[in-house]
């Protein structure tokens, strides 16, 4: 067998080319730098929230909130600046579909008409359906809520919800503490709101006598003959993003999926009053909600659980 010659040109071709591999790769791993981001300023991430405790709020001129906490940590990481703007929930939504603002968020809900004028980031956590329930009634199941009194707040997916129930008075209310006051005054028997923001509600204003509790989700059949009884079922919540930003919209997930596995999202679950088992474990349902709408064909929703 004949041996080549050594070569010192093809030596350094061959590390040049290992080199090269080795970079490429590199830069496969590396997240996303600000300036290839498609936000409106270089380097800046326009955010718009509504007033939304625990979840979302401005305080001494900086964003607090569960939400919050997660985009803060998400923005570090991808070496992008915060401008944060308050406005209601459709206008908040309406500013990233009208491409006014980089990112939304605040407990919103991915749905199939959502996703169709805006992005939807991986999970940042799940929601279980909770209820503020009046006084100390108890209302175990969808049919239990037959003829009474139901409200929620313009714009959230219960609305719709709500107004299947049969024999139902369906009220809609411009922000959370309307509904919360009418349940105190006896005008609602149950507000459908996110439970984070019952729980914080319910240590604020204790006067108020109202419990937290947790819907039974809808059957199969339920859900045939009522379609919008899927706002019922435990839902995966979502930061949202205009049309226009893809890689800002992947970027961020990035980050959503490296925070359920280093721990960092079961920590600020837990600082704001959540169980991360309840909220950071899709129900098996979801990952079919997203399969080959706005995700991949073998997308799996991110989970703590192994």
């Amino acid at each position: 067998m004949k041996k080549g010659k050594f070569s010192p040109s093809s030596f350094k071709g061959g590390v040049a080319a290992l080199l090269g591999l080795g970079m490429g790769l590199l830069a496969a791993l590396q997240p996303a730098r600000a300036e290839e981001l498609e936000t409106l300023k270089p380097g800046v991430l326009q955010v718009t929230i509504q007033p939304y405790m625990p979840y979302t709020a401005m305080k001494d001129d900086k964003l607090v909130g569960l939400d919050s906490d997660i985009l803060a940590a998400v923005a570090d990481k991808l070496g992008l600046k915060m401008e944060v703007n308050v406005t209601d929930f459709p206008g908040m939504l309406a500013s990233v579909q009208s491409r006014r603002a980089d990112i939304t968020i605040g407990g919103i809900a991915w749905s199939d008409a959502r996703q169709k004028v805006g992005l939807f980031t991986d999970p940042p956590y799940y929601s279980p359906p909770a209820m503020a329930v009046a006084g100390t009634d108890k209302f175990p199941d969808v049919k239990s809520l037959e003829g009474k009194d139901l409200g929620t707040v313009t714009g959230y997916v219960w609305a719709k919800s709500i107004a299947q129930v049969p024999n139902a008075t369906p009220h809609t209310y411009p922000s959370a503490d309307s509904v919360f006051q009418d349940l105190a005054s006896g005008r609602l028997n149950v507000g459908f709101l996110d439970p984070l923001l019952i729980v914080y509600q319910q240590k604020q204003r204790p006067d108020m006598k109202f419990s937290v509790e947790y819907l039974t989700p809808p059957t199969a059949d339920e859900v045939k003959a009522h379609p919008d009884y899927q706002y019922f079922q435990p839902y995966m919540t979502g930061f949202y993003l205009p049309k226009e930003a893809p890689k800002l919209a992947k970027a961020v997930s990035d980050q959503i999926d490296a925070m359920y596995k280093d721990g960092s999202l079961s920590a600020l679950i837990t600082k704001w009053g959540g169980d991360p088992k309840q909220f950071l474990v899709p129900s098996p349902e979801m990952a079919a909600q997203r399969r080959g709408v706005d995700r991949p064909a073998d997308w799996s929703p991110p989970s703590i659980a192994p």
